[in-house]
């Protein structure tokens, strides 16, 4: 019977999970098409607006989520490791390796970037006409620098930094709440207790949005395929095909990573997060996907202080796809262009992103926003962001599906280090009802 026992009931619910937002978006392929054939622009765009009402409101309901729950795990995580259990210095070398694994990957990412947008010369064939001087583009972006971005990392209210979802900024009081706990002894596990129980609170209220995702995924889809059509993809094909086979080969290496770390187990724990990954994708928000990749992390035995300190810092120093793209479209722009960058202009861009790509969590089309900072630096036409603006969504997709495997595959790799990946603990949710032994 192949609902003999919880955890197969839970790859069950799962996978059925999964192939509805597979449905989804393959009906919102379909849809979205016959629209476009079907409509004019004006009628297509006004289709795609109503269309986007329900994404909004879905997106809405996970950001109303995130900032409590990102606090609330984060200072739990914190304050567990404090524990005398774990010894003094179990903070300090969690942060170190977590700190270290992001570095590599963020690193890995860039320059995997710059070598296949190099070999691929995705923009050099393109022949797109050349937006006029005087076009200005969708989003504008000032040059960036240490100092700004130090600045930005210190909120200047929490009630503020959660009101805009400004992730680093939360990262950064929980950081400040979860060692003080730590320090309070008795009275400091009052708060972390009562943050405990927020966070458990949070995952039943993502429960329950999660079951609004179908609709919001076909919605996504339908509205970009609406205004879009499919043509677009075939337009930008090299560029979009080139950047997807970059982002498989990062997956490879990612997947290498953790297999050399966290061993055979890591395909397992891949496989779990199937559908954090779908839903990322579908919607192109890996902020959607958080909540879940934070239970399914759970239930595969990642040990709750690991998985709650490790995943939150993940969306603020590990968006593995998103710094990848920085790098390609940056360089696809300069090669559309007919200009030349220098392989020492090129480092400096690098190194120049390894700081900038790390406020992009919880910003709305942020990689646009740092692409268009980099453009400016490097005295690039800033203009050269409408060649990628209409492509830029399906491109969010594979970016957004990226952070959450990489900051899924970077949590297993410190719980493995520090001793804490137990035995798979995946369990049936408490308001599902398993199939009767006549269905099985």
């Amino acid at each position: 019977m192949p609902w003999s026992t919880p955890q197969r009931y839970g790859e069950y619910m799962s996978g059925r999970f999964t192939n509805i937002i597979i449905g989804a978006m393959v009906l919102g392929i379909v849809v979205g098409y016959g629209l476009h054939l079907s409509l004019t622009p004006e009628a297509a765009k006004a289709a795609s607006g109503y269309f986007s009402i329900l994404t909004d409101v879905f997106l809405r309901l996970i950001k109303m989520i995130i900032a409590p729950l990102v606090f609330s795990t984060l200072v739990v995580g914190i304050a567990h490791m404090g524990d005398p259990e774990h010894g003094s210095s179990s903070l300090g070398r969690v942060g170190a390796r977590t700190l270290g694994w992001f570095l590599g990957a963020s690193l890995m990412s860039l320059l995997l970037g710059l070598f296949m947008v190099n070999l691929l010369q995705p923009g050099a064939g393109l022949n797109l006409p050349l937006p006029e001087e005087h076009a200005a583009a969708a989003l504008t972006g000032s040059a960036l620098n240490l100092k700004d971005f130090v600045t930005h990392l210190v909120p200047r209210s929490i009630a503020e930094a959660m009101a805009q979802n400004e992730i680093l900024q939360i990262v950064v009081f929980s950081i400040f709440v979860g060692v003080a706990c730590t320090a309070l002894g008795h009275h400091g596990k009052v708060v972390s207790d009562f943050a405990n129980s927020v966070a458990n609170v949070m995952l039943r209220v993502t429960s329950y949005v999660m079951k609004a995702a179908p609709v919001a995924i076909f919605a996504a889809i339908a509205a970009a395929v609406t205004t879009e059509g499919l043509g677009i993809l075939v337009t930008y094909g090299k560029f979009m095909g080139g950047f997807y086979l970059s982002l498989a080969i990062l997956w490879t290496l990612l997947f290498v990573a953790g297999h050399i770390v966290v061993g055979p187990r890591i395909r397992r724990i891949v496989f779990s997060i199937r559908a954090p990954i779908l839903l990322a994708f579908s919607t192109a928000s890996s902020e959607a996907a958080y909540p879940k990749t934070l239970e399914q992390l759970e239930r595969c035995g990642v040990s709750k202080r690991i998985a709650s300190f490790v995943l939150p810092i993940g969306y603020s120093f590990n968006l593995d796809g998103s710094m990848m793209y920085c790098t390609f479209a940056v360089l696809f722009i300069a090669q559309a262009y007919g200009i030349h960058v220098p392989w020492t202009d090129q480092l400096s861009m690098l190194l120049l992103l390894m700081i900038t790509s790390k406020g992009m969590a919880g910003v709305p089309r942020a990689s646009l926003v740092v692409i268009a900072a980099t453009l400016t630096t490097f005295h690039l036409p800033e203009a050269g962001l409408l060649l990628i603006l209409g492509v830029d969504h399906f491109l969010d997709m594979g970016r957004s599906a990226t952070n959450v495997l990489g900051n899924a595959i970077a949590t297993s790799a410190v719980a493995t280090w520090e001793k804490e990946l137990g035995p798979d603990n995946t369990v049936v949710e408490t308001d599902a009802s398993p199939p009767s032994k006549a269905q099985s």
